[in-house]
């Protein structure tokens, strides 16, 4: 290939890659200069030259295009003489199209399918399914799952104050919707015992039982007409929430929630379940506690009345725990021996239903029984709208809770098996989740702990599980509802003791916590203890609140650090770290590693008024971190580390350009390193260029320690303080 000659006005440098092939970048890159087509003199027409821009354009169009713009660049440069007749006698108008496609291929944002692909995560999951690998484990957890479903979501049901049937529909529809719209491929929802029990307070507090009782057919089936509205309105107002908070991209709030918080708030409200199901353990016909302290006066009430408990009903309670909690401890020991978690619950269902059917405890012992469930599906119902300003105050606590046990839940499990998911489409996915499935009278739902650890044990691999698990509990609804009839509502309250399980042992974590940080610690304590005598949603924000003034305090008990050189590098460390590093005298670097706001202010400056020397009363003689004994020479420049400064305020930004005018008054010059690209901007826009020069700010702290002993005008041997 012969050298290629150019020659014109108006010169520019280009860079291109010369090879054998069309379209391949290979060869050898040559730097030549370019100019004006008209102006360069070429004679020679090299084939399969093909020119490529460098991909850092910013012109903001993509690879593709810069490429393809690119050879046209080429053909005019070269005088392409294969494909210039064809360019010419190309119309107009297709000439114009193809320019156009090409534009609206570059510089166009994403179309309706990335769109329909991002909300509906089975469409880029699916096509890649494993389908002899995962579709039997998908199979099998799927059903162990729904069996499990059946007797929790009637014993949830229970806990909410509805109907037991109602739990079976909110542990089907919220399954399919999120097998849908969920990315958490492990996550298994429906009822959760923590929003069940918020949801039955409630559910409590809004519609009352009448306080003369002994209510008849037709007035207790418009009581429970009423709780179920209730309950659904609340699954509404959370699910339009969460809808709201999506639309606004507000996934980050779950961050506000922390681990300590949301394992405490759990174990807390496992104990309310727990006191909660009392009653029904020993067969007492008590109304339930609400709000601060019931807990307490639930206890209160069960020790007054328990000389009238039922000698049936406790005996079928102990005997369905004696059976339960055994098979809950040999799941959990042998799940790596076993091919699938037993499923205890309805086992131990089916049990206590025949038991009940041949013996009549109904009849002979007055056990409550769970009856008829309804055949089928609920007609769609809107709500009642006027009551959303009602249960607006229970649905952001019902909200956030399912937002953070779900994302939580999701994201251990996805570091676990090394996929991601989206915060903001898990909002999406639950708000839509609880929207859809209130208008068939179900209640609040989200991810739960006990069956996500149960679809893990039981070798589930993807969301295509869920659908098994609707299977199970469809078919219970169209067909095997009666055979729960006789079903004792005592062997409810007992699954749903069982189930509490995982929660309450979140409290042998508490001496580990101890030891890696007290402040965490203190989190789960406060907000355990809020939860407990207060009730879950005051416990909840009491939690959030203590957590967030955690944060604020550590920010306020953050230490100005004292640097010296580290003897033999060009490193700055801090001086109470090491006996071995050098200090210049009159010069002072300081590091100030926390965000400088209104709250920071003040210690700030009190912290820079003790290290300089800076008292009101006048200049006082400057602070050392160094020996006793050590002479404190006069502070001449100070270099002020900003690379912990994350960010900074109107009031921080004016601490630090006061600051400046009150070194420059006494004589000390400041220098600023390693300021944000943020922080330096808030700086200046709050003045201080008017303060100092650009030459006083630095990219990092040696720049500014080497530009200050330039101006102490240390000249020869370099006289420096040894801390020894």
């Amino acid at each position: 290939m012969e050298p290629l000659t150019l020659s014109g006005d108006k010169l520019r440098p280009m860079r291109i890659w010369v090879g054998a092939g069309r379209g391949r970048e290979v060869g050898t890159p040559l730097n030549f200069l370019v100019g004006n087509a008209a102006a360069l003199g070429m004679t020679s027409n090299p084939r399969g030259v093909s020119v490529c821009l460098r991909p850092r354009c910013r012109c903001g169009k993509e690879p593709g295009a810069r490429r393809r713009e690119s050879k046209d660049l080429g053909a005019q440069l070269f005088g392409d003489a294969e494909q210039e007749p064809e360019l010419l006698a190309e119309p107009r108008w297709s000439r114009l199209r193809r320019l156009w496609k090409r534009r609206a291929r570059a510089c166009s944002g994403p179309g309706p399918w990335p769109l329909l692909r991002a909300r509906l995560p089975p469409l880029r999951w699916l096509p890649h399914y494993r389908w002899r690998a995962w579709l039997l484990g998908d199979a099998v957890a799927g059903v162990t799952v729904g069996i499990v479903h059946v007797p929790q979501g009637m014993a949830f049901a229970l806990l909410t104050s509805v109907p037991p049937v109602f739990g079976l529909y909110t542990s089907f529809f919220p399954v399919l919707i999120y097998t849908l719209l969920g990315t958490g491929r492990h996550l298994s929802t429906g009822t959760f015992a923590v929003l069940s029990l918020m949801t039955g307070s409630a559910v409590e507090r809004l519609v009352p039982e009448p306080l003369e009782g002994n209510l008849s057919g037709i007035e207790r089936e418009q009581l429970d007409a009423q709780r179920v509205g209730a309950a659904a309105a609340m699954a509404f107002g959370s699910g339009a929430l969460m809808l709201g908070m999506f639309a606004l991209q507000l996934g980050v709030l779950a961050t506000f929630l922390s681990e300590p918080v949301v394992k405490a708030l759990t174990s807390g409200a496992a104990l309310h379940v727990l006191v909660s199901q009392l009653p029904s353990l020993l067969g007492l016909p008590l109304p339930r506690q609400i709000g601060c302290f019931a807990l307490f006066k639930t206890l209160a009430a069960v020790l007054t009345a328990l000389p009238r408990s039922s000698p049936a009903e406790l005996t079928v309670s102990a005997l369905s725990l004696a059976l339960l909690v055994p098979v809950k401890e040999l799941n959990v020991r042998f799940r790596d021996r076993l091919p699938t978690p037993i499923p205890g619950e309805i086992v131990m269902v089916l049990l206590a239903s025949v038991l009940c059917f041949t013996s009549s405890l109904d009849t002979r012992y007055n056990i409550q029984i769970v009856g008829l469930l309804p055949g089928g599906f609920p007609q769609p119902l809107l709500p009642n709208l006027a009551e959303l300003p009602r249960i607006l105050a229970d649905s952001l606590p019902m909200a956030l809770v399912t937002f953070a046990v779900s994302a939580s839940l999701a994201s251990i499990y996805a570091d676990k098996y090394s996929y991601t998911i989206d915060s903001n489409q898990e909002l999406f996915a639950h708000g839509v989740s609880n929207l859809i499935s209130s208008l068939f009278s179900c209640f609040p739902n989200s991810a739960t702990l006990a069956t996500t650890s149960l679809l893990v044990d039981a070798g589930g691999n993807t969301q295509l599980a869920g659908l098994f698990s609707c299977m199970v509990v469809l078919s219970v609804l169209l067909w095997l509802g009666p055979f729960f009839y006789y079903l004792p509502k005592a062997v409810l309250a007992c699954i749903n003791i069982s189930s509490m399980r995982q929660m309450f042992f979140q409290m042998r974590e508490l001496p580990q916590l101890w030891r890696i940080s007290r402040v965490d610690f203190a989190v789960w304590m406060v907000t355990w203890v809020a939860v407990v005598t207060l009730s879950v949603d005051l416990g909840l924000a009491v939690g959030v609140v203590f957590s967030m003034m955690t944060v604020v305090c550590r920010t306020q008990r953050v230490q100005c650090l004292a640097l010296g050189l580290a003897e033999g590098t060009e490193l700055y460390r801090p001086l109470r770290e090491s006996h071995k590093l050098l200090q210049v005298p009159g010069l002072c670097i300081l590091s100030y590693p926390t965000p400088l706001y209104f709250g920071t202010r003040g210690q700030f400056r009190r912290i820079l008024e003790w290290h300089l020397g800076l008292g009101e009363g006048g200049k006082e003689a400057p602070k050392t971190d160094g020996p006793p004994d050590a002479v404190a020479e006069p502070v001449r420049v100070v270099v002020l580390d900003c690379s912990g400064v994350t960010f900074a305020d109107a009031a921080g930004a004016r601490e630090v350009v006061q600051l400046a005018s009150r070194c420059r008054d006494a004589g000390i010059h400041l220098l600023l390193a390693q300021c944000n690209a943020s922080v330096l901007g808030t700086l200046t826009q709050a003045g201080l260029l008017d303060r100092v020069t650009p030459e006083q700010l630095f990219v990092s702290v040696q720049d500014a320690a080497a530009y200050a002993l330039e101006r102490l005008e240390l000249t020869g041997p370099k006289t420096c303080t040894v801390w020894v």
